[in-house]
């Protein structure tokens, strides 16, 4: 089976910058597609950044283009989410998946279509 670890998270003042990293066990990670996706209380999981296999494209919603960057290191079986200029609105859960047969931009902002999922990093902005 596939694990997915997170870390990282914590808390940091407006402005501040955070790396969290996802770690996976158990199955061939350079085939899966990851994702990034995050979770308020009393919200929906709402998509953050996504990337297709390794060599493929990457994506990142509205609301953190420009300040968010994923990128992933085969080697050692990690997807990272490097997180400028923070706000408060992000706070909040931070989950990492996996979805080891879809490799389309819009399936990968679609939480259903990921097969993995980690146990989730809180982040917390203050202002």
């Amino acid at each position: 089976q596939v694990q997915l670890v997170e870390s990282g998270g914590g808390l940091v003042q407006a402005g501040g910058s955070l790396r969290l990293s996802c770690e996976a066990s158990g199955r061939t990670f350079s085939g899966y597609a990851m994702g990034w996706f995050r979770q308020a209380p009393g919200k929906e999981r709402e998509f953050v950044a996504a990337m297709k296999r390794s060599g493929g494209s990457t994506y990142v919603a509205d609301s953190v283009k420009g300040r968010f960057t994923i990128s992933r290191d085969n080697a050692r079986n990690t997807v990272y989410l490097q997180m400028n200029t923070l706000k408060p609105e992000d706070t909040a859960v931070y989950y990492c998946a996996g979805a080891a047969h879809v490799n389309s931009g819009s399936y990968l902002r679609d939480p259903l279509r990921y097969d993995y999922w980690g146990q989730g990093t809180q982040v917390t902005v203050s202002s």
